[in-house]
Formats: structure tokens, C-alpha cells, sequence
């Protein structure tokens, strides 16, 4: 099956939504607003699927951590895990993944609504091309600079500069991995990529236990967890792509640089590129105070908020992964009362879902961090730690999922500079809130700070939704 003949087939309850193309293909009223009615049911059957993908996912990430409190608890191992992984980690959410929701989404869209299969898989094998050189430099890079990059932090260098050499494979990896995922979401297939982070916990949870202290410490061990993960994540994807097309390979580094799906990808990226990254030093940030504040506190902070990552797993990146296609589509039909019915409708509810979720953890921190992490190696004084991280955490739970659903709104108009502006002025004023409040009230006042900017950067980007006279969001 030819990558056009798949979109068309995945598409076909979603073609023709748009008012004036009724009037073009000559559908009566009804039928069109039948259309658009079965549209919107796919794209809530799409979000359902994927959400109990997410939430399976989330849970068994939940279970990575508590078998990380388990070895680990908040020592000094904790610590040099945590940085160690924090590196590669960045680099993939800024590179990888934000690449692929920016600029690759949107460009490929263009590519299948064009209906030209020659023109698209040259296009794949150039973003493939320009990826797989890309990944290999970096990696390389980070293995031999390991040692250097790590004294930037203030846990155990020696430790953490060997994790660190483990882990960063695990960018390629998932580097490939995001880009089938971005692949498979075009032609809007979620059931692959929302499989994928299960594999990945899976890994993570499984090799502890097996190689223990073999490797000289289950830091170690778990390291090569991950790696293993973020290897699985890309082969459980990849028969999906392959029966979408089998064409797609590498080609000649220079003419994958000339493409002109690449260059449009490279436009999109660059302005976003300073705004993401601000929003990921942010964590690198905090961690290297939060490292430097105190044993454990990094640790803490790393639990938080993967407690907090399996709310917004379940409610917030479910319906942004789902929403940046369906709202490509409107924006390349014209149809921008769709466009604000849809993001609108998606707005309230997550609202409706996240304010009960985050007052509830607020009330129950201690409880919850007890339930969940203490045994082992994780004392009191970790739940201590961690819960305090965690409530101040959830205050801005709110804000982080508004933020992961409306930024895609803008990337499915190709509007790159709004997102960016915001994610710069939330880095400064965490950046500033960090440096003032770290070592007085270390996690606690580090995770206050993310909270903070974090709704810094939901008023922003609400702000211009209104400007831009969005009717999904203005008060009714």
C-alpha cells in the first residue's frame, strides 16, 4: 500500500469537514455536518486509544520509578542516575521529539495531501539522512565529552560520567524512534507509537532485577535498561512504517540537505529550537542546583515529577499527540471554526479534569509518596523529600498540561514564534525564581519555581489565542 493510498484510507471520514468545500463536492447540509460529526468521533476514539495506552505506560512508569526507589532511594547512585540520564534526556526532547511535533508533522502532512508517493519518500529518506548523521555526531560527542559535561553537576563525577557513557546510545535510539512515531501519527496510527514506552518500562523495570550488581552497582544496571528501552521503542514501530511504505532508506547527505520538505523542516525548527530549549534548561537547570543543594535532592525531584508526568501522560500528552494532525488538517482546509470548536472543546475538558486531580494530590502528598516508593532504600527522609517536591509540583499541574495542549495549536499553523517567546519568558522567570529559592528551600522551592513558570507560560500563549480572536477559548 502506497503512503498516499494509507492517508487516503485513514482519512476518509475526515475529508471535505470544511463549509465552503461543501458547497465545491455539493454535500447537503446535512450530510456535511454528518462529516464533521464523524470526524470528531474518530479523533475521540483516537485520543481514548491512546490514553489507555498512555496510562498503561504511565503506571508501569510509576513501577520504573518505585524499582528505582527500591535500589537507589535518594543516595548518592540515585543522584548520578538521575544527572546521568538527564543529559541524553534533554538532548532527545529537544532534538528529537520536538522536531518531529514542530516541524515534521506539518511538513509531512503537506507531502500526503499532495499526493505525490515519489515526492514523500524522498522526503522520508532525507529526514532519515539528515537524522541518522546528526544522532551519530552527538553521540559520539557525548561519549568522549562525558566526563567533562557531568562536573557541570555536583554528584559523584567518576559514577556519573560512566552512566553517562552507557545512556547516550539511547538517544539514537529514541531519535529513530520519534521520527517513525511522527511518521505513523501523520497517517494518524497511534497504536504502535503509544505501545512504544511500555516496551521502554518494561526494559527499565526487567534488567535491574536480572544483571543486579553485576555491572558494579544497579545504577548500571538500570542504565543499560534504558538503552535496551529506547531500542525496543524503535522496533515495535517499525512494521508499522515498513507496510506504509518500503522504499524509505538513506540517500546522498547533500541532495538530503537541498530537499525541499527538509529545508521547509529546517525553517520551522529554527525560531523553535531557542524557545524549546528554554523549556528543557529549565530541568537541566534545576537539576544541576538541585544536585548541588543537597544528597537526595535531585532524586526527589526526578520522583515528583514522574508522579507528576503519569497525570499529564494520562489526560494532557493523549490529547496533544492526537490534536496537532486533526488540527493540521482544518488549518489546510481553511476550516478555522473547526479549528476553535476542537481545540475549545479539548481545553474545557482537560480543565475538568486536571483541577480535581491536582487539588486531591495536594491534600494526600505524604500518603501517596509512602504508598508508592517507600521500601528499600527509600526512608523517611526520602518521602520527606519527595512529597514536599510533589505538592509544590502539582500546583502547577494545571498550567504544564494547558501548555503541552495549546502549544501543538500553534505548531499546526506552522506559527512557531509564539510558543518560542513564551518558552523564553517562562526559562527567565524559572531561571530567576530557581537561583532565589534553590538552596533556601531546595526541592521544594525548585519545583515551586517550574510551577510558576509554568503558568507564566499558559498566560502567554492564552493571551495570543485570544488576540488571534480563537473562538474556542473566549468566554461564551
Amino acid at each position: 500500500m502506497t503512503l498516499n493510498n494509507q492517508e487516503n484510507s485513514n482519512n476518509q471520514e475526515n475529508s471535505s469537514i470544511q463549509e465552503n468545500s461543501y458547497d465545491i463536492v455539493g454535500f447537503p447540509e446535512d450530510t456535511a455536518a454528518e462529516l464533521a460529526s464523524q470526524a470528531s468521533a474518530k479523533m475521540v476514539r483516537n485520543a481514548g486509544k491512546l490514553s489507555l495506552l498512555t496510562f498503561i505506560s504511565r503506571v508501569l512508569g510509576l513501577i520504573r520509578e518505585m524499582t528505582k526507589a527500591r535500589f537507589l532511594g535518594t543516595g548518592i547512585y540515585s543522584d548520578a542516575f538521575t544527572v546521568s540520564f538527564i543529559i541524553p534526556n534533554f538532548l532527545r526532547r529537544l532534538f528529537a521529539e520536538g522536531s518531529v511535533t514542530v516541524a515534521f508533522i506539518p511538513t509531512y502532512k503537506g507531502y500526503l495531501h499532495a499526493q505525490n508517493d515519489s515526492e514523500t519518500r524522498e522526503f522520508l529518506s532525507a529526514s532519515l539522512t539528515i537524522l541518522s548523521i546528526c544522532v551519530t555526531i552527538v553521540v559520539a560527542i557525548g561519549i568522549a565529552l562525558a566526563p567533562i559535561i557531568v562536573k557541570l553537576f555536583g554528584s559523584d563525577p567518576m559514577e556519573t560520567a560512566i552512566l553517562t557513557r552507557i545512556m547516550f546510545p539511547f538517544l539514537a535510539f529514541v531519535s529513530f524512534a520519534a521520527l517513525l512515531q511522527g511518521i505513523l501519527n501523520a497517517h494518524e496510527i497511534f497504536g504502535p507509537s503509544g505501545f512504544a514506552p511500555i516496551l521502554f518500562n518494561v526494559c527499565f523495570i526487567v534488567v535491574p532485577w536480572i544483571l543486579g550488581d553485576r555491572l558494579g552497582n544497579p545504577a548500571r544496571s538500570m542504565a543499560v535498561g534504558v538503552v535496551l528501552g529506547g531500542l525496543a521503542q524503535a522496533l515495535v514501530q517499525l512494521p508499522a512504517v515498513l507496510r506504509l511504505s518500503t522504499h524509505i532508506g538513506l540517500m546522498n547527505p547533500i541532495r538530503a540537505l537541498r530537499n525541499s520538505g527538509m529545508r521547509k523542516v529546517f525553517a520551522l525548527i529554527a525560531p523553535t529550537i531557542l524557545g524549546m530549549a528554554a523549556y528543557q534548561v529549565n530541568d537541566l537547570v534545576s537539576t544541576a542546583y538541585a544536585s548541588r543543594a543537597g544528597v537526595g535532592v535531585a532524586s526527589s525531584l526526578q520522583y515528583s515529577l514522574r508522579l507528576q508526568e503519569l497525570i499529564l501522560g494520562i489526560f494532557a500528552v493523549s490529547a496533544g499527540t492526537v490534536l496537532l494532525p486533526r488540527l493540521a488538517d482544518t488549518v489546510r482546509q481553511g476550516d478555522w471554526a473547526e479549528y476553535s470548536k476542537i481545540l475549545g472543546n479539548t481545553m474545557r475538558s482537560l480543565l475538568l479534569l486536571t483541577v480535581p486531580v491536582a487539588v486531591f494530590s495536594m491534600a494526600f502528598t505524604v500518603r501517596i509518596v509512602t504508598l508508592l516508593f517507600k521500601t528499600g532504600d527509600f526512608s523517611d527522609v526520602s518521602v520527606q523529600l519527595t512529597a514536599s517536591a510533589f505538592f509544590w509540583h502539582q500546583t502547577g499541574l494545571v498550567f504544564i498540561a494547558m501548555n503541552r495542549l495549546i502549544a501543538p495549536a500553534f505548531y499546526a499553523r506552522s506559527n512557531t514564534k509564539t510558543p518560542t517567546f513564551a518558552g523564553i519568558a517562562s526559562f527567565a522567570v524559572n531561571i530567576l525564581l530557581v537561583l532565589l529559592l534553590a538552596f533556601r528551600f531546595q526541592g521544594a522551592g525548585i519545583a515551586f519555581a517550574l510551577s510558576f513558570s509554568s503558568a507564566v507560560n499558559t498566560v502567554l500563549l492564552v493571551w495570543a489565542l485570544i488576540k488571534d480572536s480563537i473562538e474556542g477559548i473566549r468566554n461564551e
